[in-house]
């Protein structure tokens, strides 16, 4: 018998992202010069912020590439940030060994078919509430709300909430 989805937030200790669908809304603005504009969803970034300081791993796996969301991770302390991924399992697996973890601690949330691979590779595959049909069938968890609108908050909040350390980051910062 499977664990259910809130059994194995107990064990999370490592959160992967894809991007475009997940930490946006899918969107993206066509510039003048060609450049492409994402919009993010700002309690997203303060609860992957958040998880770092707390000690998780928060990384980052996308196909897409942009100079301003690299910029943008980077300052919120995500140090491993691969952008322009053609094959997600293999930068899955090279992350699992570089760091030694255990893939039955890591929760994967993504929207579309590039996802889909790795998604059967962890623990907890998860997806906003706006992914594609093929990713909503295979995810353990879906996110009440759409990508780029707080579907990385409500995962990294249930899991640091079913661990009790939530608000003990939160206490600590301000004792």
């Amino acid at each position: 018998m499977s664990k259910h989805f809130k059994e194995i937030m107990n064990d999370i200790t490592t959160f992967i992202f894809d991007v475009d669908g997940v930490l946006t809304d899918g969107t993206v603005h066509v510039a003048q010069d060609g450049n492409l504009l994402r919009e993010m969803y700002i309690r997203d970034g303060y609860a992957m912020k958040t998880a770092i300081e707390t000690g998780y791993n928060v990384f980052i796996i996308s196909g897409g590439s942009n100079d301003g969301v690299y910029k943008r991770f980077e300052k919120l302390g995500i140090k491993e940030i691969h952008l322009s991924v053609s094959n997600k399992v293999d930068t899955y697996k090279e992350l699992l060994s570089k760091y030694n973890i255990d893939p039955s601690t890591v929760l994967y949330m993504g929207d579309d078919i590039p996802d889909y691979h790795v998604m059967h590779e962890v623990a907890l595959p998860t997806c906003p509430q706006d992914a594609v049909q093929e990713i909503k069938r295979i995810s353990k968890y879906v996110s009440h709300v759409n990508g780029g609108r707080g579907a990385v908050r409500d995962v990294i909040e249930q899991v640091m909430k079913t661990q009790q350390k939530w608000f003990q980051h939160f206490d600590a910062k301000f004792d």
